[in-house]
């Protein structure tokens, strides 16, 4: 990093805005990758975790080299219905339609396939399946992120420097978050009706239907609220029993 980056208030005001802004966009990674390593095997769980976000980690530093060709994913590639779609189009269509298919499909087999699930306990999804899963989806989630970071800073530096710290930071807590989600099956419901909120953002994003990102971390914070207070109420009740 230049000397004269490190010297400037605003570069480290610009890094640490940036740094939350990229643990905040994070969020929604860490819950779709708590809900895939859940189908793991225990033990494999943390493994999953880790090497999950490394490899968001790796996909945004890579993307954030390729500033040229992400540039070019707003050329349009054709048009639909009088819709011009581009590749980031493509990328955030395709990802939002995947997220909303795997948290229905999660969410059917939480509330209708418990009594299933026992023969198929032994089952488990493969180590290498849920790291191409995870990979996948980095890329989307990557894409918003790394465009967010574009839009806020100009120093590739600062964006790399960012997205290092956010994912350290996701790192520390992404094994007690994806812990506490698996020990709370409506938690984990709640989590994954946020995907199929994001899932149905991206989609409305690929369309060119912009949903402001407010809206939807409110909504997404209220009933996160309204769910803590339950499981406290649910916490007395037990231990008054």
């Amino acid at each position: 990093m230049d000397l004269s980056l490190i010297q400037d208030p605003n570069t480290w005001v610009a890094l640490a805005t940036l740094t939350v802004m990229e643990i905040v966009l994070g969020i929604d990674n860490i819950i779709f990758i708590a809900v895939l390593a859940a189908k793991l095997p225990e033990q494999k769980r943390d493994a999953a975790r880790r090497i999950g976000l490394l490899i968001a980690m790796v996909t945004r530093i890579a993307l954030l080299f390729s500033l040229t060709w992400l540039l070019t994913l707003s050329d349009v590639l054709f048009t639909i219905l009088d819709h011009s779609v581009s590749g980031k189009d493509l990328i955030l269509i395709c990802g939002g339609l995947f997220l909303l298919g795997k948290a229905t499909h999660e969410i059917h087999e939480k509330i209708e396939g418990e009594e299933d699930q026992g023969a198929e306990r032994g089952m488990k999804v493969s180590f290498l399946s849920v790291m191409v899963q995870i990979a996948l989806l980095d890329v989307v989630f990557s894409i918003d992120s790394v465009i967010t970071a574009i839009g806020m800073v100009e120093s590739l530096a600062v964006m790399v420097v960012a997205v290092v710290l956010s994912v350290l930071v996701m790192l520390a807590f992404s094994g007690s978050v994806s812990r506490f989600v698996e020990r709370h099956p409506t938690v984990k419901v709640l989590a994954l009706s946020f995907l199929l909120l994001i899932g149905f953002a991206l989609v409305a994003e690929g369309w060119h239907y912009d949903i402001p990102k407010g809206y939807i971390y409110f909504a997404m914070g209220f009933s996160a609220f309204v769910e803590a207070l339950n499981l406290k109420i649910f916490r007395r009740r037990k231990k008054n029993a």
